[in-house]
């Protein structure tokens, strides 16, 4: 039995030194940031993930907005927001979709490119701006990978997962950290997309201001019971606020 557990336990540290190994063989600079990323999949594949899942998160939500003239308006804004920034010459397929949810006050992106927002939080937006704002924030995370590099992370923690399965029998504790970690966007991701949506709005011409009045919005939609930041993965609006004129002082001169 001392023998069998000490193969084990070999067999488990193994594992483990593969997957950290493998990590750092995945490490990559982000072309377009700057930032150093864990990434195990090709654009190609981010694409195709997105493709494959944008018509279940649609159906999730009540399917696309009837309203041809309103889609119309969110192609128009997404598209210009693409076509001045350096996310035309990523090889994403961004693709913007306007969901017929009337009650659900979200916006998010697939990777490779698929990018929706619920018309309930549509419908509070007050101009064009206020428009460009969200979708600038959602082609971040695109052209900033984070999904991509989430499911790499997750990969990496299952790895783990397995082999303290294996060694000592701790497979449930290592994976469930994973997991929670790394089933959402994480706050630096949210505030590296902000950042980069202000970007994005002035060099297509927006007033990045507007962005402030998109996490005014969301303040008053989340109420005064809103999740406490530090139980949230995501950071407080007025938080965000800060970092958002901080970022336009920054890019001001564009």
């Amino acid at each position: 039995m001392r023998g069998n557990f000490k193969i084990r336990l070999l067999i488990g540290a193994a594992i483990a030194v593969f997957f950290v190994l493998k990590r750092c063989s995945q490490r990559e600079e982000n072309p377009y940031t700057g930032r150093m990323q864990t990434i195990s999949m090709s654009a190609d594949k981010e694409i195709a993930i997105g493709i494959q899942n944008a018509p279940q998160m649609a159906q999730q939500h009540g399917g696309l907005h009837p309203d041809n003239r309103l889609q119309a308006m969110v192609d128009n804004v997404g598209h210009k927001l693409v076509n001045n920034s350096v996310a035309k010459q990523t090889p994403y397929k961004y693709e913007f979709h306007l969901l017929n949810d009337p009650n659900t006050i979200n916006a998010f992106a697939l990777p490779g490119g698929q990018i929706f927002i619920t018309y309930a939080l549509f419908s509070k937006l007050e101009n064009e701006d206020q428009l460009a704002g969200v979708l600038g924030h959602e082609i971040g995370h695109v052209l900033g990978r984070h999904s991509a590099e989430r499911i790499a992370e997750s990969e990496y923690w299952q790895g783990l997962a397995t082999a303290g399965s294996v060694g000592a029998d701790m497979g449930g504790l290592v994976g469930g950290i994973g997991q929670n970690k790394l089933l959402t966007n994480g706050r630096d991701d949210e505030l590296e997309s902000d950042d980069l949506g202000v970007k994005f709005m002035i060099k297509s011409g927006y007033n990045p201001r507007e962005m402030i009045g998109v996490m005014e919005i969301l303040k008053a939609a989340a109420g005064p019971n809103r999740v406490p930041e530090f139980k949230s993965t995501h950071p407080d609006p007025e938080n965000r606020i800060e970092k958002i004129e901080a970022s336009i002082e920054k890019y001001k001169s564009l």
